[in-house]
């Protein structure tokens, strides 16, 4: 175990957030994975790090918080937690998210004090979710494995830890020496299709499947495909999400029309959501349903007028890594890498030429949207068909769930 979190350390420091000497390090880690968060702290020091600030997170209390203590406390979010967020920006600091979440852990509770505490949070510490939003600091997104997790995505079966765990380290691509190496080959492949496409430069992108999916997505003015790897505006490359495998962009806010089917669960505020639907009409939601977790996504949908709205496509193939593992993670860092995905809120500024120095009103007026919120949901599929469209005319990008190009 401990050479699988070494591997992932490496990897999250040397690519994730590119650690330079000197720097600050800000690592949010679940208290089961303890052994994985000192790890990477050790790690961070031997490469120059100045200082390392571990806030250790218990899902489990958060449950029992949401359970007992009153909405009105909820929402109640300390100042000092504004501030410890701010000083990140104020310090160029970078940080290492660790999900290891169990993605039913709120199932039952009060969804709606739930989303009442997400959102006064977000709108508390707006100043420091802009500043990741528009790559103003280096941050990174992983997962580690949990047993409440492992259990989940394995039936309890009694190898399910070990079996999540050697998942994990080989959709990863850290399951050999060489790691490192078949990273940035991956990361330079991705780089050539998102170059590919701002060649191309489509006014919109169709997505049509059997599952029912037919929709067009107006793509945001002067809009950028990104892949992977990002550049902080301190000019260091990163790489905000391990596993990545997508290129994506910002639709058009008030550009998008036709209905979409999820593809697999969304897991989202401890609960799932399943079979869902949406409609849009002039980039709006229009329609919703659910099969499982209705509740749950009528909460996402109504959290801000932004969550009405698309603010990424992303494009990924179905050969990815994690798709042929075959797994439902329920997780969506991992599941979105398996299937094309769309995401409900806020758009990356970085997704428009210029973005990170504009304001949020000409962001605006570019069609990029905006909200408290970012939740990608996939709809990817193995006979999914994406076409880039421009000046009326359609030329094939994704043929049976597949890139083409």
């Amino acid at each position: 175990m401990k050479l699988f979190y070494e591997r992932y350390a490496e990897l999250a420091l040397t690519y994730g957030v590119n650690l330079q000497k000197g720097a600050r390090l800000d690592v949010i880690c679940p208290t089961e994975c303890e052994e994985f968060g000192l790890i990477i702290a050790e790690k961070a020091y031997q490469k120059g790090a100045r200082i390392v600030n571990i806030d250790w997170d218990n899902q489990r209390l958060d449950a029992i918080t949401y359970k007992y203590a009153k909405k009105d406390e909820l929402i109640k979010i300390p100042d000092w937690l504004v501030a410890k967020k701010n000083s990140v920006i104020d310090e160029n600091a970078c940080y290492i998210a660790i999900d290891a979440d169990f993605p039913l852990i709120f199932n039952g509770l009060d969804e709606e004090k739930i989303a009442a505490h997400r959102n006064a949070r977000a709108k508390a510490i707006k100043r420091y979710h802009d500043a990741v939003m528009s790559n103003e600091i280096r941050w990174c997104v992983i997962s580690a494995p949990s047993k409440d997790w492992a259990n989940l995505v394995f039936d309890g079966d009694e190898n399910s830890y070990k079996k999540l765990k050697d998942a994990i380290a080989k959709t990863m691509r850290i399951d050999c020496d060489d790691y490192l190496e078949k990273w940035k080959n991956h990361l330079d492949a991705l780089k050539k299709r998102a170059d590919y496409l701002n060649e191309k430069s489509f006014d919109a992108i169709y997505l049509k499947n059997s599952l029912g999916t037919d929709i067009v997505v107006g793509l945001a003015k002067n809009h950028v495909w990104s892949s992977a790897k990002e550049k902080a505006q301190d000019g260091v490359e990163f790489v905000a999400n391990l596993p990545t495998e997508e290129v994506f962009t910002a639709p058009r806010k008030n550009d998008v029309n036709g209905v979409v089917k999820s593809a697999m669960p969304l897991s989202y505020n401890g609960n799932i959501v399943d079979e869902f639907s949406l409609t849009f009409k002039d980039g709006k939601v229009v329609d919703f349903s659910a099969n499982k977790g209705y509740e749950t996504l009528k909460q996402l949908i109504e959290t801000d007028e932004g969550t009405h709205y698309l603010g990424e496509i992303a494009l990924i193939g179905k050969n990815s890594p994690i798709a042929k593992s075959g797994i439902l993670f329920y997780n969506t860092l991992f599941d979105e890498n398996a299937s094309c995905h769309l995401a409900l809120g806020k758009g990356y500024p970085t997704t428009v030429k210029g973005g990170e120095s504009l304001t949020d009103e000409q962001l605006l007026a570019l069609g990029v949207n905006d909200s408290v919120e970012h939740v990608d949901f996939m709809i990817g599929t193995n006979d999914l068909s994406v076409f880039g469209v421009k000046d009326g005319k359609k030329e094939p990008i994704f043929v049976d769930g597949e890139w083409c190009i």
